[in-house]
């Protein structure tokens, strides 16, 4: 009886670990050094934007207007119950240029949902975004950075290739203010690199996004000045295996 507990124990401890082991994958000195195509990390020297956890009709037509602005484009994970709630946005991004990809259903830590459920949920964001801007998502990036087996092999059944990031501004805290994001953002980012922001304070702290916007138009302004290659990350030159 001791034997086949033992057995049962090391048999759920393997399956746990062959599940949640890609979660290491969000620890980003890890990711950065070890996987870099997995961190959006490009030989080239472009910085790909990117923005998560939208749309929003709050906060995200501001950050298409400041896009506009400077000329850029941008890379926005999109939660696919908030793509259904918003159509008219959604085919505005697109409309503006901009590439529209993956988040998941919705925020939950795709370590709290079902195989069956998560791939179901990652197909029918795909689609949903298909019906309403006539353009197929390329990438998915998971809730929080965070990955598991059932996530990969989800995301590369439908088509998806999964990406990261190599920077980001922590913008979804209380205390991050403009300049504070934009120390953070720099703090990793080297050319070749993927910037992680948020265009809405969905799930961080209420009010965040405004934090972001002008962090966004302080290393806009920044990068103008220094001529820097920014886009979204079909321009970045990432491979990464499906």
């Amino acid at each position: 009886m001791r034997t086949g507990a033992r057995s049962a124990g090391l048999l759920l401890g393997a399956t746990v670990a062959a599940v949640a082991t890609p979660a290491l994958a969000s620890v980003g000195p890890a990711r950065r050094r070890l996987a870099p195509g997995l961190a959006g990390i490009s030989a080239a020297p472009h910085l790909a934007l990117t923005y998560d956890d939208g749309p929003d009709p709050v906060s995200t037509p501001l950050f298409l207007d400041l896009l506009e602005r400077h000329g850029r484009l941008a890379t926005f994970f999109l939660l696919g119950e908030h793509v259904a709630r918003h159509p008219a946005l959604v085919a505005e991004m697109a409309a503006r240029g901009h590439e529209l990809a993956v988040h998941g259903w919705d925020h939950t830590c795709v370590l709290l949902k079902a195989p069956g459920r998560l791939a179901g949920e990652i197909q029918e964001t795909v689609e949903v975004i298909v019906r309403i801007t006539g353009q197929r998502a390329a990438w998915y990036r998971p809730p929080y950075g965070v990955l598991s087996t059932p996530a990969l092999l989800a995301a590369r059944a439908a088509g998806l290739r999964t990406v990261l990031w190599s920077a980001w501004g922590r913008d979804w805290e209380m205390r991050a203010t403009p300049a504070r994001i934009v120390r953070t953002v720099d703090r990793t980012l080297a050319p070749g690199g993927t910037v992680l922001l948020h265009d809405t304070d969905r799930t961080s702290a209420v009010g965040s996004w405004k934090g972001t916007l002008r962090a966004s138009e302080a290393l806009l302004e920044r990068w103008d000045s220094e001529g820097r290659d920014v886009g979204p990350l079909r321009e970045h030159g990432v491979r990464i295996r499906r």
